[in-house]
């Protein structure tokens, strides 16, 4: 069984509830996905970064700094789904990865790394400077269309739930 494999089983003993299975297999291959994070091929990091989500390997998320910093934009944006995944349900996530979040949102280079960088920012808490940057960014003519569109759509999303607070 190779990475994706153990990933793909991973995810579906987490989907069902499999808890003892899912451990066991996380403990199996621990090393292999830090080692994976570390490899000189873009596409093994980029594997390594989904697979922490789908492992649901929540003691990995400091990994996940290195391919939000990764030189690849598919590790980034690897590591972004990831990160998308995992802090559903823990927003302390996106907010522990707040500044690095907003300057893949705001300037990479990539349409796409910046899409997903915006995607991300709606799971964390609804703090003013995130708003104002996606209200900038929504607001730059000269940035993409789907990223203004996306900046829009999460600006909203924050702003209401600010109020609900």
């Amino acid at each position: 069984m190779n990475l994706a494999e153990a990933a793909a089983l991973a995810d579906e003993y987490a989907q069902k509830g499999l808890e003892k299975e899912l451990a066991t297999l996380r403990s199996h291959w621990d090393d292999e996905i830090e080692a994976a994070a570390r490899h000189a091929d873009y596409r093994v990091r980029g594997q390594a970064y989904r697979a922490i989500a789908q492992f649901r390997f929540r003691q990995k998320i400091e990994l996940l700094r290195r391919g939000l910093e990764d030189e690849s934009p598919a590790a980034r944006g690897s590591a972004l789904i990831a990160l998308e995944a995992l802090s559903r349900q823990h927003p302390g996530d996106v907010n522990k990865f707040r500044p690095l979040l907003h300057e893949l949102a705001a300037r990479d280079g990539n349409i796409a790394v910046r899409r997903l960088a915006i995607l991300c920012l709606k799971n964390g808490t609804p703090v003013p400077d995130t708003i104002r940057l996606l209200d900038g960014i929504a607001g730059n003519d000269e940035d993409d269309r789907e990223v203004r569109s996306s900046a829009r759509s999460v600006a909203l999303l924050l702003t209401r739930r600010s109020r609900e607070k």
